[in-house]
Formats: structure tokens, sequence, C-alpha cells
């Protein structure tokens, strides 16, 4: 544990920190524009989905066509 520490230590000194200017209330729009999702970058919000196992299976059936089922087990918050 002891070598842990010193190595933690050593690693934490040898760092340089940085100061960073805080964002200025002029800059919030044009930042905010650059780090949201573009339109080309969320093709999957495009697709038609449905969340009843029950429509999904008649529709598919209707057009001919296989289903992708996104299933997960545990808590849907990831608290498990």
């Amino acid at each position: 544990m002891r070598r842990f520490l010193f190595a933690l230590t050593a690693f934490a000194a040898a760092c340089p920190v940085f100061a960073v200017e805080p964002i200025q209330p002029k800059d919030v729009d044009a930042l905010h524009a650059l780090i949201r999702p573009q339109k080309d970058e969320e093709k999957w919000q495009q697709i038609p989905w449905l969340a009843n196992l029950w429509d999904a299976r008649r529709k598919a059936a209707e057009e001919g066509k296989p289903i992708l089922l996104w299933e997960m087990d545990g808590h849907p918050l990831g608290c498990v």
C-alpha cells in the first residue's frame, strides 16, 4: 500500500496543472451548438421504433421483415 501511495504521489507531482479559463456567458451558445449532436449523428432516432412487441410482430409479418429486439435484463437505471 505504501508503494502505491508513493507512486500515486510521484505521478501527481510529475503531472503539470494547467489553469482553465472559465466559460464566458457570451460563448455558451456557440459551445452548445458545437457539442450538441448534429442531425446526421442521430440517425437511429429517425427509425419508427415500436415499444410493443406484439405490434412489432404484426407489422414485421405484414411487411415480411425481421425484428430487431433490443432487450436487457436488470434494473433500467443500471442499479444492480
